[in-house]
């Protein structure tokens, strides 16, 4: 009876999640020092949040035959975007190469606020998921009065 509400928690952990990655992506855009790597800094890396279902689909209709079913979505892991750093033409700046360039992180802001758009939305569907079940149970309650 309450397996909505674990399969809407679940995914209103992980839109959170995914949240606060953007959001830490959109505070570094301009972070040329973030790691030390082979004794050179490098820029922030932007990074993204991977999301699986906690079952797979077979074991999840079995179980739901058997009404064990835990559903819902889980985060596996946080990985780093491998696509390059943008280089800009800077002499003047502190991080700049004996060329001239600077290598700023590869967040572009725009991205990550489509990607906020997207996570916001599922959060409140998610919301809006939840607030039906109550309802309908509490309608339900209301059948024996």
């Amino acid at each position: 009876m309450f397996q909505s509400f674990n399969v809407s928690a679940s995914a209103l952990t992980a839109q959170r999640l995914r949240m606060d990655v953007i959001s830490a992506n959109m505070a570094n855009v301009d972070t040329t020092r973030a790691k030390m790597v082979d004794g050179k800094w490098q820029p922030y890396r932007r990074k993204m949040v991977v999301m699986q279902p906690n079952e797979s689909f077979s074991s999840f209709l079995n179980q739901a035959m058997n009404e064990r079913s835990t559903g819902g979505v889980k985060v596996t892991k946080i990985v780093e975007d491998q696509t390059p750093f943008k280089l800009v033409y800077d002499p003047s700046h502190p991080d700049a190469d004996e060329n001239g360039y600077v290598q700023l992180p590869n967040v572009d802001p725009l991205k990550e606020m489509v990607d906020l758009m997207s996570a916001t939305r599922s959060y409140e569907a998610n919301v809006t998921v939840l607030n039906a079940t109550k309802g309908m149970l509490m309608k339900a309650l209301e059948i024996g009065k």
